[in-house]
């Protein structure tokens, strides 16, 4: 039995041990797993912790990115918003009023926006708050009346700070305070209107919008301010600007009939220039009413929606007051002239000549330009104003006018100045400034004593009206409009020719004031159907008896520009000119008569570095192959350069005065009387026509020379020629021989005081210009004067065939009768470096000439 227990007990306590075993190891695997858990939950858990962190700062980093892409983003906009804003806003209209001036649009430009105070959006900086108005809207402003009163003194300050003086009509209607609001605005004079008088204005309002659609609608313009933008002489009626402080009783006591107006007012005032500024009186929504409500010196606006904007604090009183005070004055004085800047079309070389020319040269009293035509009709200009008038300063402008407006395609300049100075100068190139004026194709300077060279314009003038009607009968055309509609290809710019005091031209009853007198008038009549306009100017145009005295050559002179004091430019009953102040002009189309009269103010046209920047930029968009002017200088003494003769030798003697600047030439052929005689006692002017004459046949061809100085003063000039002549002999007094060898190649006697020979040389002299020139010997010879060249001639009955062509220099016409070929001699008055060229197998009548200056560096 005990064994039993025993056996049972030792299987139980087996079991057991066995049991506790495997709980152990049971308890070790759970251990072991839970350990491996809270390992796993660690990691977990730091791995979230480093996820948080991570995500934290991505989300930061994120955060800040957007943030600052957002501040750069508004900056930029702000600053976009702030350059928009100064565009809109310019001047007077948006600068702070510590720094506020009063400022005038440019020309054309439309009204902006008004500055009334800033918007702060977060971290940029401030924007300035803005509100149209002018051209744009009506206001309509809510609020408290000390803050709105503010706020509309300065909008109006601004209104009329950024217009000019004029260009806006204030009208106030304040019955509670009967015009005290706005006092300090009283120096301008604006319409103050009082209890029981909003009616009356309603009306006169309605009845002006009315004028003014009509107006408008005549112009085909949406608006008055396109038809005002699209005028040059600026806006023709000035902007009514009427505010409206209405107290209780004016909103109780309105009637239904002026409430009627008051809305039509505000539907159709905007295009017609009629806006309206309200204070306590409820209208209306319509697309041109802003409204504004201010509460707390902080404004909000239909235009810029939740934006708030912290209003400036209102313009000092004194400020004000100062302003319309300087408006008034200027009002009253008018506004300054215009510049010669203004006179500048938006495009240069835009126009065409087609049918005309059209140019303004100033402006009115009211600051609108006022443009001169030329064309079919009026044809021809008069310029008349006695000296300091203005009248260069006025062709200035002018000319300066024309040639922004027309190519030199379309227009082609002319230009002659008879008195002393060189007042075209401006237009040809010299040797501070390359540029010269496109258009111009000849500029005469210092010519008060040339009338020869106004003469060859006139006639060079002529030959281009010969020309232009040849083109036109080929054409069928009448007229040069017609010419160039038919012939698209030709160049047919329309030519202007200024002739500044061309009495001088006309003085005098000689040859040249008869011819000049006769082209003028054909230039003037037929000159017109063929583009060609004369614009004839000058200091005492009553005194002209050449001109008055031929009905037919006035009568086309129907543009009339006179200055002040001119006399006989207008008509004897327009006394116009004889009351404008200086620095104006009048200006009539209809030859003067009374009733056709235009006042123009003339701008500076005499600043030459204005008209040289405006002058270089003409220059460089002037056309390939435009050719530079010919500039005639009366003062100038031309430069020699020598030039072939035609088919037998030609000696040059100096320059023609023509248009072209050609070289007088004397053929040397072998014909009887192929010499030439110098008359005169000027040597140098002596010696350098033979010198001209010598060079110039040297580099013919192979050519002897035989040169004779017989003037000690004359000299020198005779050695140099004979240093720069390939083959020449020098002879003076001591070993004078005038018998000379025979060569083949062409000889020529050159003879410096030749009347000093002598009588034992004269049967050599006189046998030598009888024979020579078959034998292509030809004398060049200089006598002091023509008795003593008659005398080495043969005497008083000397005959002077051998002589075939002269040269006078300070030889007066009577005594060159035995050499001309009428009775009496030559109308001719010797004049400082210019002579009297006659060849007889060419002339019919004697030409001046200029003898060229001869100098060692000629070559």
């Amino acid at each position: 039995m005990g064994s039993h227990r025993n056996a049972l007990v030792a299987a139980v306590s087996q079991e057991l041990a066995e049991a506790r075993g495997s709980a152990r190891a049971l308890l070790a695997a759970a251990e072991s797993a839970r350990g491996e858990a809270q390992s796993r939950r660690s990691l977990v858990r730091d791995a979230y912790a480093t996820c948080l962190h991570q995500l934290a700062a991505a989300r930061e980093s994120a955060r800040d990115d957007i943030q600052r892409r957002y501040r750069g983003e508004a900056t930029r906009l702000a600053g976009h918003l702030r350059g928009l804003a100064t565009v809109s806003a310019g001047g007077a209209a948006g600068a702070p009023w510590r720094l506020w001036t009063p400022s005038e649009p440019e020309p054309g430009v439309r009204p902006g926006l008004l500055r009334i105070g800033a918007i702060t959006f977060e971290e940029t900086a401030a924007l300035p708050g803005l509100v149209p108005l002018l051209d744009a809207a009506h206001l309509h402003v809510g609020g408290s009346p000390p803050a709105v009163d503010d706020l509309i003194t300065g909008v109006l300050l601004r209104a009329l700070g950024s217009t000019r003086p004029g260009d806006v009509q204030l009208t106030v209607y304040d019955p509670e305070n009967l015009g005290g609001t706005l006092a300090p605005f009283a120096a301008i004079n604006p319409t103050f209107v009082g209890p029981g008088g909003l009616g009356t204005l309603l009306d006169d309002l309605v009845e002006h919008i009315c004028r003014i659609n009509e107006t408008v609608l005549a112009g085909r313009h949406p608006s008055i301010g396109d038809l005002a933008a699209t005028s040059s002489g600026g806006r023709p009626e000035p902007w009514r600007l009427v505010v409206l402080l209405c107290d209780r009783a004016t909103s109780v006591e309105i009637t239904p009939g002026q409430r009627a107006q008051l809305e039509r007012i505000v539907r159709t005032g905007v295009a017609c220039g009629v806006h309206l500024v309200i204070r306590g009186l409820a209208i209306e929504d319509d697309p041109t009413v802003e409204r504004i409500t201010v509460r707390d010196q902080i404004a909000t606006c239909d235009s810029l929606g939740r934006l708030e904007i912290r209003l400036d604090p209102p313009p000092p009183p004194e400020r004000i007051a100062a302003f319309c005070r300087s408006a008034a004055e200027r009002l009253r004085t008018g506004p300054p002239p215009a510049s010669l800047a203004d006179l500048e079309p938006a495009e240069l070389w835009a126009g065409s000549s087609r049918f005309g020319l059209v140019a303004p040269i100033g402006d009115s009293t009211d600051g609108s330009l006022v443009e001169v035509p030329l064309g079919d009709d009026p044809p021809h200009a008069l310029i008349g104003g006695p000296s300091g008038s203005g009248k260069t300063n006025l062709i200035y402008a002018w000319l300066g006018s024309l040639a922004t407006r027309y190519g030199p395609e379309e227009l082609a300049l002319y230009l002659l100045d008879f008195k002393e100075g060189v007042s075209f100068a401006r237009y040809a190139p010299g040797p501070r400034d390359p540029s010269w004026l496109p258009q111009v194709r000849l500029a005469g300077i210092n010519v008060n004593g040339d009338r020869e060279f106004g003469l060859a314009m006139l006639r060079h003038l002529g030959e281009q009206l010969r020309t232009r009607a040849q083109a036109a009968k080929r054409h069928d055309a009448g007229k040069l409009s017609e010419l160039r509609a038919e012939d698209p290809d030709g160049h047919w710019p329309r030519i202007v020719a200024v002739i500044d005091e061309f009495q001088v031209l006309l003085d005098g009853r000689d040859a040249v004031a008869d011819e000049a007198v006769t082209l003028l008038e054909d230039l003037a009549r037929r000159g017109r159907s063929q583009g060609i306009h004369l614009v004839l100017a000058s200091q005492d145009v009553a005194g002209i008896q050449a001109l008055w005295g031929r009905a037919g050559l006035i009568a086309q002179f129907t543009l009339r520009i006179a200055l002040p004091k001119a006399r006989r430019v207008l008509a004897d009953d327009n006394l116009a000119a004889a009351v404008i102040p200086r620095y104006h002009a009048v200006v009539n189309t209809e030859s003067g008569l009374s009733g056709a009269n235009q006042v123009v103010r003339l701008p500076d046209a005499g600043d030459r570095n204005a008209w040289r920047g405006l002058q270089r930029r003409l220059w460089r968009n002037r056309p390939a192959g435009c050719p530079e002017p010919r500039i005639f200088d009366g003062d100038a003494v031309p430069r020699f350069v020598p030039v072939r003769g035609g088919a037998e030798p030609g000696a040059v003697l100096g320059e023609r005065i023509d248009v072209r600047a050609q070289p007088a030439l004397l053929s040397l052929g072998r014909m009887p009387g192929r010499n030439l005689a110098v008359l005169g006692t000027r040597t140098r002017e002596a010696c350098d026509v033979l010198a001209a004459a010598a060079l110039s046949l040297a580099a013919q061809g192979p050519a002897h020379f035989s040169v004779i100085c017989l003037e000690p003063e004359a000299e020198l000039a005779a050695t140099r020629l004979v240093a720069e002549l390939p083959s020449a002999d020098f002879y003076d007094a001591t070993d004078l021989s005038l018998d000379l060898p025979p060569r083949d190649d062409p000889h020529y006697v050159l003879g410096y005081a030749l009347d000093a020979a002598g009588a034992d040389h004269r049967p050599a002299l006189r046998s030598l210009l009888a024979e020579g020139p078959e034998r292509r010997v030809h004398v060049l010879g200089w006598w002091r004067s023509v008795p003593r060249l008659r005398d080495d001639l043969g005497g008083v009955t000397a005959r002077f065939d051998a002589i075939g062509a002269w040269v006078a220099l300070d030889v007066q016409g009577a005594d060159l009768a035995p050499l001309h070929p009428l009775p009496g001699g030559p109308v001719w008055y010797p004049r400082t470096r210019r002579a009297l060229f006659f060849d007889r197998s060419v002339h019919r009548t004697p030409e001046v000439i200029i003898p060229y200056e001869v100098n060692s560096d000629h070559t």
